[in-house]
């Protein structure tokens, strides 16, 4: 069913509250350290600079979440938990300095460029927890520089999967493994920056716990822990309480799996119960050939990053999520299975999953929900050998969309995807990095639905390939269809990709996916990311509003 057992009845005596509070703000900065020193020390700009990472600290016996960074990836909430479990499972003979790595999806991971690292941590000779970090790798090998495989039909076309394995063993590193792993991957010089970042990271992630432990002690931060968690999941239960009890139906599209050209259907049923919130998506399409299908730990922590996005003040633990009921929707591409491939599931499908949840809960409180955002991230890999320095690269942009407008106003433009809050790459690193000019950078005015509060604006922008040759690949959504709006406002614009070759302008079969296209010098490729869609009846709208949009020239 869902994720980790309810363990909200602590059997040690209560802990008074400004401890508490001091404690539990003293993990969090422990988290937020390791983020900072992860993105700080990494070699590669989506960690450096788009900050595609997650840092947290795990419980000894089951994985569960403790703490997570500020400036992680909300959807790493749910995944580095389930693959902590899997990793203590498998552990054996655990010594300090060991560092497991993994990136295998069906093993409560999301794509294989999401590369874990999970470490063991001790305090005066005992297992205390576990401290995790992911880390997005620019290229795990597979058929296309980036990974973004966008008509993968199995796996292994997507990159190399690694099970837990130990890369460093008492704090050294397996020559062996790491031998293996370069390998099978491109540009493989480079991403031992990334791998000493990873690990560096959880290094600083044991100085800065052990000194917490030192001050309050073991016992003592293991009861703030078991109430932090009763706490979070007391918050939720409130929250669910005050929605009305009731089945709630909603529906969202993917575009297509990247192999046949149909929509996928993300179908929820949403029971409100009580304190406890049911989520069945047993309606939703059967597996897919493409990559877009989805494991079970990412279907999970979509739910759990859509909740938290509505109630943004419950505290972040594994106590959050225990009133939220999960079926496993097994026979979907909602729960996918080896073989399939899942390129697309992580930055995708786990948007669309928390667009159903929002338009669900928006039929249960109207007024406290919003129109639905961007719901992409619009990943775009470039890969080839500049030829004025002889060395090959891989660039992975990310780009932002609209918000939905909400209750209390328009959307916000330009914003960052609904599952992380990576930033795109500044231009004047990704062209000093790689032989790319930006021809055009800028909101894509007009894209945002109408509505008593439209939608925020998606960005429009150009790319052109300077030199040398290369080749592409996306996987994108919302290309079919734009973002819903809510309680009668219309959807925001839908994606856009148009490619430049050879004298020639096309628009992929698949509208925001293809993979391996290949370019040369002069070519380029424009992207327009969607708008967020309207929120209520656009009839309603504020005059002035509307007089400010026309003078600013927002639409047409």
């Amino acid at each position: 069913m869902t994720g980790p057992a309810d363990l909200s009845r602590d059997p040690h005596p209560a802990i008074d509250p400004i401890t508490l509070t001091v404690i539990q703000n003293g993990l969090q900065q422990v988290c937020n350290e390791m983020d900072l020193a992860f993105s700080r020390a990494a070699f590669s700009p989506v960690i450096s600079e788009t900050h595609d990472r997650s840092d947290g600290i795990y419980h000894r016996d089951d994985g569960a979440l403790i703490a997570q960074g500020e400036d992680g990836l909300p959807v790493f909430v749910g995944t580095m938990q389930d693959c902590c479990a899997t990793v203590i499972e498998r552990a054996r003979n655990l010594q300090p300095g060991d560092v497991y790595i993994v990136n295998d999806p069906y093993l409560g991971g999301t794509h294989l460029m999401d590369v874990k690292f999970v470490k063991p941590f001790f305090y005066k000779g005992e297992l205390f927890c576990w401290l995790a970090n992911t880390g997005h790798w620019p290229d795990t090998g597979g058929a296309v520089p980036g990974g973004f495989s966008a008509s993968a039909t199995e796996v292994e076309q997507e990159g190399l999967r690694l099970p837990p394995v130990k890369l460093y063993k008492a704090g050294a590193i397996d020559e062996e493994i790491l031998s293996i792993i370069n390998s099978n991957i491109r540009i493989a010089d480079q991403r031992i920056g990334d791998i000493k970042a990873q690990a560096a990271a959880l290094t600083v992630g044991e100085r800065r716990l052990t000194l917490l432990l030192d001050r309050y002690g073991a016992d003592t931060v293991d009861r703030a822990v078991a109430e932090m968690r009763v706490r979070a999941a007391q918050q939720m239960r409130a929250k669910i309480a005050a929605v009305p009890d009731g089945v709630y139906e909603s529906t969202a599209i993917v575009d297509s799996d990247g192999v046949v050209n149909e929509p996928l259907t993300i179908a929820l049923t949403l029971t409100i119960r009580g304190e406890e919130a049911h989520f069945d998506f047993s309606r939703s399409s059967p597996p897919c050939q493409g990559p877009m299908n989805s494991v079970i730990a990412t279907t999970r922590s979509s739910v759990y990053l859509a909740m938290k996005h509505i109630y943004p003040d419950v505290a972040i633990n594994a106590g959050t999520f225990e009133p939220l009921r999960i079926a496993d929707p097994d026979g979907t591409f909602l729960y996918a299975k080896y073989p399939r491939p899942v390129s697309g599931c992580a930055a995708e499908v786990s948007q669309r999953i928390a667009e159903a949840v929002f338009a669900a809960m928006t039929r249960a409180v109207p007024d406290h929900l919003f129109a639905a955002p961007a719901g992409t991230s619009g990943n775009f890999s470039l890969g080839g050998t500049d030829p004025k320095t002889g060395r090959g690269y891989v660039c992975y942009l990310i780009s932002g969309g609209g918000y939905g407008g909400h209750a209390g106003g328009d959307g916000i433009s330009n914003g960052c995807s609904t599952i992380g809050i990576s930033k795109t790459t500044p231009i004047e690193v990704v062209e000093q990095r790689y032989p790319i000019l930006y021809e055009e950078y800028a909101l894509r005015e007009g894209s945002g639905g109408a509505g008593e509060h439209r939608g925020g604006f998606g960005v429009r922008y150009k790319v052109r390939l300077r030199r040398g040759n290369a080749r592409a690949s996306f996987v994108m959504d919302h290309g079919r269809v734009g973002p819903q709006g809510a309680l009668g406002g219309a959807d925001g614009a839908p994606n856009t990709v148009l490619v430049e070759r050879g004298g020639e302008s096309y628009t992929p079969l698949h509208l925001s996916k293809e993979q391996g296209i290949s370019i040369t010098e002069g070519d380029a490729i424009t992207v327009q990311t969607p708008g967020g869609g309207g929120y209520g009846d656009p009839a309603k709208r504020n005059p002035a509003l509307i007089e400010r949009d026309r003078v600013r020239e927002y639409y047409p």
